[in-house]
């Protein structure tokens, strides 16, 4: 009896399609590998260059630079200055975005799901309304509120006091969170409306405080929807130089001197593009480094 020998099919079209697919695809990348080439590797990899020079804005080095190796490197480790602005930016960022932001947009979005239409509606719109003001416009308000005679000092029961002056960073924290809300209040909504109702209804029916049924059921199940709210905020808030520089620029002093602000005033205020650079490059790792990781995080989970 011959034995029969099976050849296994092999489909070649469909691994010709499956081929001819992938490079499809990715000539559909390339506009949008172009854009980032253009508009973002190319100025990173330009500004680390030039921050490695004694480029200025004005005077002999303006067009005649050269390469000083590590020189403003070894000037920004020593650089009181940057590590008082390094410290500001903390703070902005920790205390307006992380907690004020997310908090706000938490407290804000509970309250929206629980209230009923009319109230849902008015205070989502008014709360979006403030997110999607430019931000030149933003600070102007706060600057206008913040001043002596403003809101916040007849708020406050002193009508002669100016807290842009008294506390400058808590305003300018205030008008982060102010303008930054509506964007938190969407996102952690979203993460709501995706949570099953029945989870909560059963706590409900077993006898669950509403306290309780926030800790054990409704924050573990936000925990993905938060941690990427608090990523986006940092970025959105590390990089919010309009408030900052409209409201204070920097100041009094250097108390609202966060890093975007500093390296505006080293570029274009004392003349020192190279040094300005190398601080931007500096705010683009501390985003790169805020970033990946949780990007990674992502694809994991996800896969």
């Amino acid at each position: 009896m011959q034995a029969v020998v099976v050849q296994p099919h092999v489909d070649v079209d469909r691994a010709d399609t499956r081929r001819r697919y992938h490079w499809s695809g990715l000539a559909l990348l390339l506009p949008a590998v172009a854009l980032a080439v253009v508009f973002f590797v190319f100025p990173v990899i330009y500004a680390a260059t030039i921050g490695f020079t004694n480029l200025s804005l004005v005077g002999p080095h303006a067009i005649n630079y050269s390469f000083t190796g590590l020189d403003n490197l070894i000037q920004l480790l020593h650089d009181s200055v940057f590590w008082g602005s390094a410290w500001v930016t903390a703070v902005f960022v920790l205390g307006s975005g992380v907690v004020g932001v997310t908090a706000m947009g938490l407290i804000l979005a509970l309250l929206i799901r629980s209230a009923n239409r009319f109230v849902s509606t008015l205070v989502s719109s008014i709360v979006l309304v403030s997110w999607m003001l430019p931000p030149v416009t933003a600070a102007i308000m706060w600057y206008a509120f913040s001043t002596q005679g403003g809101a916040v000092s007849h708020l406050i029961g002193q009508p002669d006091a100016n807290p842009l002056t008294g506390t400058p960073l808590l305003m300018v924290c205030l008008a982060n969170v102010w303008s930054t809300t509506g964007f938190s209040m969407l996102v952690i909504s979203a993460g709501l409306a995706g949570m099953p109702a029945e989870v909560e209804e059963a706590a409900e029916i077993e006898g669950a405080s509403a306290w309780y049924r926030l800790r054990r059921v409704t924050l573990p199940h936000l925990r993905p929807t938060l941690m990427t709210n608090i990523v986006l905020v940092m970025l959105l808030t590390i990089a919010n130089f309009t408030i900052v520089w409209i409201m204070t620029q920097g100041g009094p002093g250097d108390a609202t001197n966060i890093l975007p602000v500093y390296a505006y005033r080293q570029a274009f205020t004392y003349q020192h593009l190279a040094y300005g650079s190398l601080i931007g490059l500096v705010l683009i790792v501390v985003a790169s480094l805020i970033a990946i990781p949780f990007a990674k995080l992502s694809s994991r989970r996800e896969s």
